[in-house]
């Protein structure tokens, strides 16, 4: 009986800290919506922490239309759709050649690739420009080529451990009936680590959509801009109208929230199977 009640009281005890800071991560989030849901005067009021009922919309045009955010948020949905199809498609290239091909120092060349991942981000950006500025690449092109190169390490790695996984009888049975080794790559092994491709995929959109740093150095055009710069600039300008804010933040939110429910169950499947590996 005493260890069945300090078990309880134990599962009380984690479940009650759980459940705080998931509502402290939520609590924002919801307030923020909130906020974009009611005009200045109402937001001054009471400060936005009563429900906007009835809710005001007229925020979202305003800020899509006037302050061009939706401009930058196109930018935004293409480099980052284009970031991450490629580091889909080269990192799992070379995590499958890691995985499966023999070659002459390929534990080295994976070793580099590993090292690389104790460099922090913001370290690289200066040489990162000063290397695209000199190949005249300071544009969407170097853009999305940097963004590709800091999001490799970690992708391949993580691919690598589920192709290692991946049964030899699987890819003999394929050979057999004619596939070669891009065959069997995407027929394969690609729908086999389809919760490490869901990871790879949430994880970089996650960092191109956020980018903030790099993309600031290399664009100076307006008409370039993504939507964390065009947010800055857009701040600037309306800094007095927390409504306004609110609502581009919110649109800022809204598109990695829905990619991250979309594959919620990949993603944990994913977390687990590289947990259990490790």
């Amino acid at each position: 009986m005493y260890y069945q009640t300090k078990k309880v009281v134990i599962l009380i005890v984690i479940h009650t800290f759980l459940m705080s800071v998931a509502l402290s991560c939520i609590f924002p989030l919801l307030w923020m919506v909130n906020v974009s849901l009611k005009t200045e005067v109402e937001f001054r009021n009471d400060m936005g922490l009563k429900l906007a009922i009835p809710p005001y919309w007229g925020n979202y045009p305003r800020a899509l239309i006037e302050g061009k955010l939706l401009f930058y948020f196109i930018n935004s949905v293409f480099y980052t759709f284009i970031t991450v199809f490629g580091i889909v498609i080269v990192s799992s290239l070379a995590a499958f050649s890691f995985s499966r091909l023999k070659f002459p120092f390929k534990n080295v060349i994976f070793f580099i690739f590993l090292a690389a991942m104790m460099i922090p981000l913001p370290a690289g950006f200066v040489p990162v420009y000063i290397l695209l500025n000199k190949l005249h690449l300071v544009n969407r092109s170097g853009y999305v080529l940097a963004m590709m190169n800091m999001g490799l390490s970690l992708s391949i790695y993580l691919l690598k451990t589920f192709f290692d996984q991946l049964p030899h009888d699987l890819e003999d049975a394929a050979r057999i009936d004619g596939c070669n080794k891009l065959g069997i790559w995407w027929n394969v092994a690609l729908p086999l680590v389809k919760p490490a491709l869901a990871v790879v995929i949430v994880f970089n959109s996650l960092n191109v959509w956020n980018e903030f740093v790099l993309a600031s150095l290399m664009f100076t055009e307006e008409k370039l801009m993504p939507l964390q710069v065009g947010l800055m600039e857009f701040y600037n300008r309306n800094i007095v109208e927390h409504t306004l804010l609110s609502a581009s933040l919110t649109i800022a939110a809204i598109p990695i929230i829905l990619l991250y429910l979309r594959m919620q169950r990949q993603i944990i499947k994913g977390i687990t199977a590289g947990a259990i590996v490790g």
